[in-house]
């Protein structure tokens, strides 16, 4: 995908709600249906069960600054990113923004505000064309009620996610900057989270910063360090990760 957008992109004046649209065609790669099968929640399912699945989800492609959802709106689809990149957002009453993590590919998100029947607390915007894949809060319902194998793989990603939130905020209060930016990175690479996520981050240097929560100055000489040190190098539009286990275990 050509991201040619960053996270600190201001979202199209008449973004698309995908919520509320209907289908549009599969683009190139894989078919939603082999991606589907590969998902990490859909592999125990029961054959009746995938049917199910397969019959109801739809494919949406977006470009960069398009909404995938809404903050405030009522959650009407679990949301899978197929390939692309989308980053997760809110907005105070005060106008301040926030970038709580980007979801990268094979991740799929919004289960929270499904099971507790509320608004979306955040709004999800792509990074760059993404193709993304909607499941009807109907078919969600249906498969907590009817499969087993999808119940334990929501309760091991709701778990690794406040994992990954939980370590952010020790991150944020106990590292150098330098550190928080590589574990940062890091994260993005959750086996469970983002199973599909490849070496080449398409994240541009304010991209890191609002994931990060620092100033673009302070990232870009944390990225030098870095790239120095040899965990990674930073390229227009895209930072390629070199070694993820030194990203994991970066001190300063």
């Amino acid at each position: 995908m050509d991201c040619e957008a960053t996270m600190g992109d201001t979202p199209t004046t008449n973004p698309m709600d995908l919520e509320q649209t209907e289908a549009s065609g599969r683009g190139q790669g894989a078919s939603l249906e082999d991606v589907l099968r590969d998902s990490l929640w859909a592999r125990d399912l029961s054959p009746d069960a995938f049917e199910n699945v397969r019959r109801h989800v739809v494919e949406k492609h977006v470009k960069p600054g398009e909404f995938v959802c809404h903050q405030g709106r009522s959650a009407v689809h679990w949301i899978g990113v197929i390939d692309g990149l989308v980053k997760l957002t809110a907005l105070s009453p005060e106008g301040k923004s926030v970038t709580f993590t980007g979801i990268t590919a094979g991740g799929w998100f919004g289960e929270g505000s499904l099971l507790k029947d509320e608004p979306r607390r955040y709004d999800g915007v792509a990074v760059c064309n993404s193709r993304i894949a909607l499941m009807p809060r109907s078919t969600f319902t249906w498969l907590l009620d009817n499969s087993i194998a999808f119940n334990r793989f929501l309760l091991h990603q709701l778990n690794e996610r406040l994992g990954l939130f939980i370590s952010m905020v020790g991150f944020d209060r106990m590292l150098k900057p330098e550190a928080r930016v590589a574990r940062c990175l890091a994260t993005l690479f959750n086996p469970y989270l983002y199973p599909n996520t490849t070496q080449r981050l398409k994240l541009s240097q304010e991209d890191v910063a609002q994931l990060a929560g620092m100033s673009r100055q302070r990232v870009n000489q944390a990225l030098r360090e870095l790239e120095d040190a040899r965990l990674l190098k930073v390229e227009y539009g895209h930072i390629d990760v070199i070694d993820m286990a030194g990203l994991q275990t970066y001190e300063g």
